[in-house]
């Protein structure tokens, strides 16, 4: 079996990591994966979705803090209170076709949200890191299915891949102004595929929809059958952040990195719904929806992750059909009424084990 790189406890054993956006699908996962690894965690933000996996979870070493993080004196107060050795910030407006309904809100949360973080950061003495995580859509993308490098142009055609280009700017303008000295904070940013696990209820995303649907035994409204993503477990780019954020701590030199699956796994959406549908254990229907012509998303999409692993020694520890199917079986055993932190510590278990 090939090792992976993994975070490991005798590095983050007491180490202090705030987290924004903690009550998010993504937030609550590196939660859990922080307490596996013994660090204390503390979040901040405010989630009025529902149904949320983050109320359900017994988070050890964790406290969380309700709070908007446009708000920079909130932020601060937070920061300088719970005293932080790392901070990543992963709040955020984070669904495409929602960005359309309500394109100032986006903005406001992902511009100016990372804006206020960054600003809050300059006054937390304790910070050694901040790693921004922004997402795979921030480049300029003309549908030619190549993958990108972080060298890429950024751009966006909708508003969600438009504020998450400005934050990746917001980010280095910020570091470059304000966190050049050699005992500031080392600033970075992330850019992770389209993130899949167990406990994700927000709508408009695949896997949750098709969760819904085989739970309710309807058939799944599938827009774009044909749409390619970097599909990857939310286990595999967080366990990035963390090496990442291990990495800038000791030399700080690399800006932004790429995570996302190995080349030549991306699927296309109706691939993916057929893995989970077998991993499910029915015959999921899929009937093809009409996609708005207003609201466009892109057809390819896949990013190049070349330099995470020359820079962290890291790779995806499950490929994609493993990270559908254990996907599938934690929605389906949620549906059985299995305690969904039990069903995030199985994955634990079984991603450092087998790394």
């Amino acid at each position: 079996m090939t090792n992976i790189n993994v975070p490991r406890t005798d590095y983050w054993q007491g180490r202090r990591v705030a987290v924004t956006g903690h009550m998010g699908f993504k937030g609550s996962w590196l939660c859990m994966l922080l307490a596996r690894l013994g660090a204390r965690s503390f979040g901040y933000g405010q989630d009025d979705r529902t149904p949320l996996l983050y109320p359900h979870l017994k988070i050890a070493n964790h406290e969380g803090r309700q709070g908007n993080v446009t708000d920079t004196s909130g932020v601060r107060s937070w920061l300088m209170d719970t005293e932080p050795e790392f901070l990543i910030h992963l709040a955020a407006q984070p669904i495409v076709l929602d960005s359309y309904d309500d394109p100032m809100t986006t903005f406001q949360d992902n511009i100016m949200g990372t804006a206020a973080v960054l600003e809050a950061a300059r006054s937390a003495p304790t910070l050694k890191v901040v790693l921004v995580i922004t997402s795979d859509k921030v480049y300029r993308n003309a549908d030619e299915g190549a993958a990108f490098i972080e060298d890429d142009t950024l751009g966006g055609d909708d508003p969600y891949s438009a504020s998450k280009a400005a934050a990746e700017i917001v980010t280095h303008a910020m570091a470059k102004s304000f966190f050049g000295d050699d005992d500031a904070a080392k600033v970075a940013t992330a850019r992770a595929g389209n993130v899949i696990g167990g406990g994700d209820w927000a709508a408009h995303r695949l896997l949750p929809d098709a969760a819904r649907s085989a739970a309710a035994g309807v058939p799944l409204v599938v827009r774009n059958p044909g749409s390619v993503r970097p599909w990857q477990h939310v286990l595999d780019p967080l366990s990035g952040y963390l090496l990442f954020c291990e990495k800038l701590e000791r030399e700080g030199n690399v800006s932004a990195l790429n995570f996302g699956p190995d080349s030549g796994e991306a699927r296309s959406v109706g691939e993916v719904v057929n893995l989970f549908s077998k991993a499910w254990g029915n015959d999921t229907t899929q009937t093809v929806g009409a996609g708005s012509q207003e609201k466009k998303e892109a057809l390819l999409l896949s990013v190049d992750s070349t330099r995470a692993k020359e820079f962290l020694d890291w790779s995806p520890r499950w490929k994609v059909d493993e990270a559908v199917t254990r996907t599938a079986s934690w929605y389906r055993q949620y549906s059985d009424k299995k305690d969904p932190t039990d069903l995030v510590n199985n994955d634990l278990d079984a991603f450092f084990e087998e790394s």
